[in-house]
């Protein structure tokens, strides 16, 4: 039997909220505190390759989290954090700051294969469980018209790669290879490893 029947989420996605309970996952949320800026971490170092970048991050939000739940005094079940980043080679495809750079991540995205990586972390006690997904997308053309639609819509903001795979823009997604969910924001085949080696009950075991 699992030792634990919950874990803290620290996220404010309601997609990895949604992912986790597809698994059976029970999660308390541990949203940012007002006047933490969650958006800091997030910055990148000068020559910093996507991987490490997506796995740095996703250890300074854990931490960060830490720090909170400490704070909060919440009971000692396990704490999940997880982050996304999308890649084009070297070059990390972060959240658009306006229409002008959605579109052109977009653009640089069309008819080309990118990388989504989603690290994983899970505190439990003493131990920090981690785990590296990558999936690789391709998009097929994207038509101007296509592209400023899609960002009139307002959907690519806030999105790592400008773009959500459960969105409007999945139609013009020609092959897919890794983890769906991964591609969402938290790949549930590691992210169930990682919960049971931490004692957190999923629906099937």
């Amino acid at each position: 039997m699992a030792a634990h029947p919950f874990v803290y989420l620290a996220s404010q996605s309601p997609r990895r909220a949604q992912l986790l309970g597809q698994i059976g996952v029970a999660f308390r949320p541990l949203p940012p505190e007002d006047g933490e800026d969650a958006e800091a971490l997030e910055a990148h170092r000068r020559g910093e390759l996507p991987d490490r970048y997506v796995q740095r991050v996703t250890r300074a939000k854990l931490a960060a989290a830490c720090r909170r739940l400490e704070r909060s005094g919440g009971l000692g079940a396990p704490l999940l954090c997880a982050d996304t980043t999308v890649a084009l080679g070297r070059r990390i495809l972060g959240k658009p700051a306006d229409a002008h750079e959605a579109r052109e991540t977009l653009r640089a995205l069309s008819g080309r294969t990118h990388r989504v990586l989603t690290a994983v972390a899970v505190q439990a006690g003493r131990r920090t469980l981690a785990a590296l997904s990558v999936s690789h997308v391709r998009f097929a053309e994207l038509a101007p018209p296509v592209i400023d639609a899609y960002v009139a819509s307002g959907e690519p903001f806030g999105k790592a790669g400008a773009y959500a795979i459960q969105g409007a823009l999945a139609g013009w997604i020609a092959h897919i290879e890794g983890s769906h969910s991964g591609i969402m924001g938290l790949p549930l085949h590691e992210t169930a490893q990682l919960l049971r080696r931490a004692g957190v009950a999923t629906a099937l075991g």
